[in-house]
């Protein structure tokens, strides 16, 4: 049995029935029988500004809301992340001890968590029973930073400085952890390219490895910590990009392999985050280390118009990151309001929130997400595939053996579609799929 799940910008979700093929062989797309990588699972982020109007509904709202998008027999999303610390979707700004030259961290305190991302996390357990986390700063505290503002700079480089910032995340991972929150990776930094308006810190390639190797690697090892540390997350590096200034020039195997290639620091790393502009470096990674996880960290986010078009570009991106080897993909705003982030960008989210009539709207992308993680478990492999359709579809097998194919029609007229299993003509499907449309077959 078939089912068919095809959404379009005017109606979502609807189910079909295709027609049974019975072929072995598809120009459109089949499989070469190549299992890849398997998934971890989907996600997004757990923002204060996501928080704050949910926390406004009425309960049952709330909780169908938590349930829609955690629970299992829903989105079923597993693999989120969590700022340590303010981030560009934060309230305020804010780190965990603003206490100038507090190197012991005697002023230590997720107190402010305790009001938004902690209850946030929490009421998300209470639907997602295998639901994990990965977690990375914005920025350091700015007392650790030149110059000392949560925006720009980069940390001072001393020992004293180092062992304290590592430090710092052992005490984060504790103190979630008596909240009943369990770190499961950390990233050291987000964005490690971006000298930003918001929340940020710059680290060059030589001090992010001397960072993990000598202090972050070793504090963890040292203090009996089992939370994995992965390289990132990487908005590039870009060989070329252009600027205010011209032309600048980078060079990803600088970057990227001056850490790998040091065997002391690769020996902390499980794995790499990428995401914006690092979409364009991880196949370089995954072709030259096969054997590093690499995860999807954050989806990019738009202007806020909430349209198709860019649901389209989304749908795009979740097919390249697994192409690339991934095996997770992380949504960013999941929930937002109509308040603007602290430095004035309008994004994108799953949901939207109106403050002044608690009105709950579901946005494109809601069912981008939805034709991926409701219908592909954790644990399914990706299967390799050929055919003209290869970049607007993408094939799993679940846990339970059961087939997913994902695959959109990106053009503005409607076209003729056909899956094939070569290994077994009764997994063919046939379709018509509907101009700029999402498409799931399930195929028991």
């Amino acid at each position: 049995m078939t089912t068919w799940i095809e959404s379009t910008p005017d109606n979502y979700l609807q189910e079909k029935t295709p027609t049974a093929a019975n072929v072995t062989a598809s120009t459109d797309l089949q499989l070469t029988g190549k299992g890849l990588q398997k998934l971890r699972g989907f996600g997004g982020c757990f923002n204060e500004l996501g928080y704050l109007p949910l926390s406004k509904l009425a309960d049952d709202k709330q909780q169908e809301i938590y349930k829609d998008l955690f629970s299992p027999d829903e989105l079923n999303f597993t693999f989120n992340r969590t700022p340590i610390g303010a981030n560009d979707f934060a309230e305020t700004w804010y780190s965990y001890d603003e206490t100038d030259g507090d190197y012991d961290l005697k002023e230590f305190s997720v107190d402010h968590d305790k009001q938004t991302l902690i209850p946030y996390i929490n009421n998300a357990k209470k639907y997602q029973p295998n639901l994990q986390l990965f977690a990375s700063p914005w920025t350091p505290p700015t007392w650790m930073k030149f110059p000392k503002v949560y925006n720009f700079g980069r940390i001072v480089m001393t020992p004293e400085n180092l062992q304290a910032y590592a430090n710092y995340f052992v005490k984060y991972i504790r103190a979630y952890e008596k909240q009943g929150i369990h770190i499961e990776r950390v990233c050291p930094q987000n964005e490690v390219f971006a000298d930003q308006k918001f929340p940020s810190c710059l680290w060059s390639s030589d001090d992010l490895k001397v960072f993990i190797r000598d202090y972050l690697g070793p504090t963890f090892e040292k203090e009996g910590i089992d939370t994995e540390i992965f390289l990132g997350t990487l908005n590039g590096p870009e060989d070329m990009s252009f600027n205010a200034s011209g032309i600048k020039l980078d060079n990803y195997n600088r970057y990227v392999d001056n850490i790998l290639f040091d065997d002391d620091a690769r020996k902390y790393i499980k794995g790499i985050g990428y995401q914006w502009a690092g979409q364009n470096a991880i196949e370089r990674t995954h072709n030259s280390w096969p054997e590093i996880e690499l995860i999807q960290t954050e989806s990019e986010c738009g202007y806020g118009d909430n349209s198709w078009v860019y649901a389209e570009y989304i749908f795009h991106l979740v097919n390249h990151y697994f192409t690339a080897g991934a095996t997770a993909y992380t949504y960013w705003n999941i929930i937002l309001g109509d308040s603007i982030s602290t430095w004035g960008w309008h994004q994108n989210s799953m949901f939207s929130i109106d403050s002044k009539t608690q009105a709950v709207t579901r946005n494109p992308e809601y069912y981008v997400m939805r034709h991926y993680a409701h219908y592909v478990k954790p644990g399914a492999q990706v299967l390799e595939t050929t055919g003209h359709f290869n970049s607007m579809g993408k094939a799993f097998r679940n846990p339970d053996g059961q087939l997913v194919v994902v695959v959109q029609n990106a053009l503005e007229r409607a076209l003729p579609f056909t899956f094939a299993d070569p290994e077994d003509a009764s997994k063919s499907v046939e379709a018509t799929l509907a101009p700029n449309s999402f498409n799931t077959f399930v195929i028991d």
